[in-house]
């Protein structure tokens, strides 16, 4: 078991090392800190299933380092949440396949309700016809899942992690956000005690 656990970690690393890397970033990058830091607006995450709990992970990080954002379930936004959109406002689609049908409908939408909406979409075929209709494709490289059926989202999953991480630290870094800035929304827990420390 031990030689099968190694090996599993090997293949994920080697997933995150084959991200492949462009000015693409930069443009997503500058998207998120033109609409939401610059004018105003908030940062949109969604995704069906996994890819939707990545986005999710991805929404409330970006929250407390300064990016307003939230979380829109795709099958919800049919049902009125759609209205959680306002002027400047981004879109961050997450889907593996890039042709998940509700994020398509999401964005058939959301763009019906302001044509000028702008998405940025994370996925592992930029083919599809969601990365073809959005402004911006971050290609996961489209990683062989580590599930011994090749089937359960893993190893993507893994990767549009990273990729999350990667927006919000370069986001951070363009913002110039501060310890400051972080220990103001971080007011309990371990987090918010060691930032206010940092901050003396």
């Amino acid at each position: 078991m031990m030689e099968s656990i190694k090996e599993l970690l090997q293949k994920e690393a080697a997933a995150v090392l084959n991200i492949p890397v462009g000015n693409e970033y930069e443009k997503a990058i500058n998207m998120i800190v033109e609409q939401v830091h610059n004018k105003g607006g908030k940062l949109v995450t969604t995704g069906m299933g996994k890819a939707g709990q990545i986005a999710m992970n991805i929404a409330t990080t970006f929250c407390s380092t300064g990016i307003p954002s939230v979380f829109l379930h795709p099958s919800e936004a049919q049902h009125g949440d759609l209205g959680i959109f306002q002027e400047n406002d981004l879109l961050l689609l997450i889907s593996n396949s890039g042709k998940t049908r509700e994020i398509i409908e999401l964005t058939q939408l959301s763009r019906v309700l302001n044509p000028n909406l702008k998405f940025i979409v994370i996925t592992g075929n930029q083919d599809s016809p969601l990365a073809k209709e959005s402004d911006v494709c971050l290609c996961t490289g489209n990683p062989k899942e580590v599930c011994a059926l090749g089937m359960t989202p893993t190893t993507s999953t893994t990767v549009m992690t990273v990729i999350g991480d990667i927006l919000v630290v370069e986001t951070m870094k363009r913002t110039g956000f501060t310890i400051m800035d972080y220990s103001k929304r971080h007011h309990g827990g371990y987090l918010g005690e060691k930032s206010r420390t940092l901050c003396k």
